[in-house]
């Protein structure tokens, strides 16, 4: 499950992909299928996918413990095809973070 937290050392990456409507889904099922085949390495926390009402962005949001973990995690995507197959479907714009700051009610 994911959990936001401030200064807990966790890498996040949040990789936002720009597809056509016709697309959308066809990602969201091989952003599942990706996670599902990595989820039981060492440091794999969490992976929520999101998609935009209008049907031209997928967001992947994944939590890992470590950067050691996060490279582990996108070298068995890359050894397995998964990130091929994504640049078949949208474009992709990742990027690593680390939750700074939350504000829940």
């Amino acid at each position: 499950m994911a959990n936001i937290e401030a200064n807990k050392g966790v890498v996040t990456q949040i990789n936002v992909f720009a597809v056509t409507p016709e697309n959308q889904q066809a990602l969201i099922e091989l952003l599942i299928e990706s996670a599902q085949s990595v989820c039981e390495l060492p440091g794999w926390i969490s992976a929520s996918i999101h998609k935009s009402a209008d049907g031209t962005r997928v967001v992947n949001y994944a939590q890992a413990e470590s950067m050691e973990a996060q490279e582990r995690i996108v070298a068995s995507l890359r050894a397995n095809g998964f990130l091929e197959r994504n640049k078949r479907l949208g474009e992709a714009h990742p990027g690593l973070y680390e939750v700074v700051y939350t504000l829940t009610r």
